[in-house]
């Protein structure tokens, strides 16, 4: 593996990183701001949040995560690694440049599975970042870790499909923007385990389908995006919303949730960078017992051992990267699944260092600490718990001995 990044991806990280520190850092308090001043925090997006995507754009720096070049930035995996962990370092960086979660994974399937219609109608305006998506599969009924558990029914009936079933953390469902959910249910309980599922589009408009409640991370609402239960009963919608096929909705899943999972893993390590940055820097500035806390050997500890396991889950997540171009995802899963499970944790103990190196001011909202910790700590969840993870990989270890 090629450890030096091309001309082109460095040239990329500079405007992100100026683009960072000119526009996305100092407006974090204005976008949090103007939330709080509309009457309802759904009713509306902020202001600044569309100013900043109109500068990202004229910048050049739109939709970078898609490789195909005909829709994105044209940048394999290994590309845009560095780039996602820049938009990382703040929680609404990857909207301002259209590579925010659940709509880069909603994009990559319409790329991959859409019908032509899908596209003009859905993924377009998705690119333009005119609207916004959600993505249904866990449910609060059954463990969703095992996807094969899912019990939302999408039943054809002539020329429609029918979709009945209960949702929850529709990531984005929240926002007034976000008008399509690709919906993940049965479609055959009786076939083989793998092949039971198919994922279908569902307008959010569609009769039946009604968001039951915005569910809170750690007391944090994520207003205007969210997290939604949902219940669909009795929703109809065309045939031709089915995407690539009945059966097929697993198989749409495992492959949607590869390059998922590098995103969040590099966001997760440009959010403990810095977090570290912050923490250097509170510690040359604060004294305690008469001398600086940079002076204190548990401090330089802490920084050590953070900037040790930031470049160990770097490497790992650039080599899961790499194999994904060059071997495919599925040669790729034991390194996806082994990113999975050390980015978060990574996240989660350099972010508490900082935390405790800022005392009562890390845990309140006057920095960014609290809500990356808060944010980091639901992917030791989303996209397969640790414990999935580590399984998947023990099972792949052990085949080598049989």
């Amino acid at each position: 593996m090629d450890f030096l990044y091309s001309a082109r991806v460095r040239e990329l990280q500079t405007k992100l990183a100026t683009f960072m520190e000119e526009y996305v850092y100092p407006n974090e308090k204005v976008y949090e701001q103007q939330l709080n001043e509309q009457e309802n925090r759904w009713s509306a997006v902020p202001q600044v949040m569309e100013d900043l995507k109109e500068k990202a754009k004229a910048a050049g720096l739109w939709n970078l995560f898609l490789p195909e070049s005909e829709f994105g930035a044209g940048l394999n995996n290994l590309e845009y690694a560095p780039l996602c962990e820049i938009m990382g370092r703040s929680l609404i960086g990857p909207e301002v440049f259209n590579c925010s979660a659940p709509d880069s994974g909603n994009m990559e399937v319409l790329v991959r599975y859409g019908k032509e219609e899908h596209k003009e109608k859905w993924l377009k305006p998705l690119l333009a970042g005119e609207i916004r998506s959600c993505f249904s599969m866990t449910e609060p009924a059954v463990a969703s870790s095992d996807a094969t558990n899912i019990e939302a029914s999408i039943i054809r009936d002539g020329d429609e499909y029918i979709i009945n079933g209960r949702k929850w953390w529709s990531s984005g469902a929240g926002d007034p923007r976000c008008k399509i959910a690709i919906v993940m249910g049965k479609t055959d309980f009786n076939a083989n385990r793998h092949e039971q599922q198919s994922m279908i589009l569902v307008p959010l408009n569609t009769p039946g389908v009604t968001i039951e409640r915005m569910l809170p991370v750690f007391g944090y609402d994520h207003a205007p995006h969210g997290h939604a239960e949902i219940t669909f009963e009795n929703v109809r919608v065309p045939a031709e919303n089915i995407l690539w096929g009945e059966g097929k909705g697993f198989a749409i899943a495992q492959g949607r949730l590869g390059p998922g999972r590098i995103h969040h893993c590099m966001r997760l390590i440009g959010a403990a960078e810095r977090a570290l940055e912050l923490l250097c820097k509170r510690v040359h500035r604060r004294e305690a017992f008469g001398k600086p806390l940079s002076s204190q050997g548990v401090i330089k500890e802490w920084i050590a051992d953070s900037r040790i396991e930031i470049e160990q889950a770097r490497l790992l997540t650039l080599k899961a990267a790499y194999m994904m171009d060059t071997v495919g995802n599925k040669e790729a899963k034991t390194e996806i699944a082994m990113i999975k499970v050390v980015a978060p944790s990574m996240a989660l103990r350099v972010i508490d260092r900082a935390i405790q190196a800022f005392g009562g001011a890390g845990v309140s909202n006057d920095f960014p600490l609290a809500a990356m910790w808060a944010n980091s700590r639901t992917l030791r969840l989303a996209d397969g718990p640790d414990e999935v993870h580590r399984a998947q990989i023990a099972k792949l270890e052990l085949k080598k001995y049989q």
